[in-house]
C-alpha cells in the first residue's frame, strides 16, 4: 500500500550496502510487455496466480533454496517433500529423455513416472529429432554426450525449428565445467543440471517449467 513492487526493487537495486537477493514476482493481474521487461531486469521468475500458482510458487522457492534445503531440520525436510508430492503439475505430462545409458534411464523413469510423467525414450540426438516430428511433448531431458548426434547438436536443431522454439528443454551433462551451462544454454536448453543428478532438484526444474507450458 507504501508504494509498488517496482519502486521496491528499484529501491534494492540501489542500496550497495547489500546484495540484492533472487526476487521472485507474485502478481494477480497478466503484465504488458512493458511491465515484464522492466521485471525481468531483476527476476527471472515471474508467476501468475491462478490455480497451480502455489505450487509453482513452491518449486521456484525451491530451487533459490536448494544449496541449503539439506541443512533444514529432518521434519522440515519432511513437510517440503509432502508439500511437492500434493500438486498435480507433472501428473499427465509428456517428457522426452534423450539418454543412451541404461541406467540412467532406469534411475530417472523410477522417479518420474510414479509422480504421473509419461516417459518416452531416445537413446540418441536424431532419435529424439525424429521422436519430436511425430509426437508432442511437454518437456525435453537432453542428455549431452550420445552417441550418434550429441544433445549440443540436437538442441540447436530444434531451436532452428519455429514449431519447437518455445518447448522447454533441461541439458543434463556428465560434469559440472564452468562453461557447460552456457555452452547448454546457447545450444538452446533453457535450464541445465550435472550429472550424478540431484533428482529432487530436476523434479523441481520439471515442474517449473512444465507449468509455464
Amino acid at each position: 500500500p507504501d508504494g509498488s513492487g517496482y519502486d521496491l526493487l528499484e529501491r534494492m537495486a540501489g542500496n550497495d550496502a547489500v546484495a540484492f537477493p533472487p526476487v521472485i514476482v507474485y502478481t494477480g493481474r497478466a503484465l504488458t510487455r512493458d511491465e515484464e521487461q522492466r521485471l525481468r531486469r531483476y527476476s527471472k521468475s515471474i508467476i501468475i496466480k491462478g490455480v497451480r500458482s502455489p505450487e509453482r510458487l513452491l518449486d521456484e522457492v525451491t530451487l533459490f533454496l536448494h544449496s541449503v534445503e539439506a541443512s533444514l531440520p529432518s521434519d522440515q525436510q519432511r513437510l517440503l517433500r509432502e508439500a511437492r508430492r500434493r500438486d498435480a503439475v507433472l501428473d499427465g505430462a509428456t517428457v522426452l529423455l534423450a539418454e543412451d545409458d541404461v541406467r540412467n534411464i532406469f534411475a530417472l523413469s523410477s522417479v518420474l513416472e510414479p509422480l504421473g510423467v509419461t516417459l518416452q525414450i531416445a537413446r540418441n540426438g536424431r532419435e529424439a529429432l525424429e521422436h519430436l516430428a511425430k509426437h508432442e511433448v511437454d518437456l525435453v531431458l537432453m542428455d549431452i554426450m550420445m552417441p550418434e548426434m550429441d544433445g549440443l547438436t540436437a538442441m540447436r536443431q530444434i531451436r532452428a525449428n519455429r514449431q519447437w522454439q518455445d518447448l522447454p528443454i533441461i541439458a543434463l551433462t556428465a560434469k559440472a565445467m564452468a562453461d557447460d551451462r552456457e555452452r547448454c544454454l546457447e545450444a538452446g536448453a533453457n535450464d541445465y543440471i550435472a550429472k550424478p543428478i540431484d533428482v529432487d532438484k530436476l523434479v523441481s526444474l520439471c515442474r517449473v517449467w512444465c507449468s509455464r507450458q
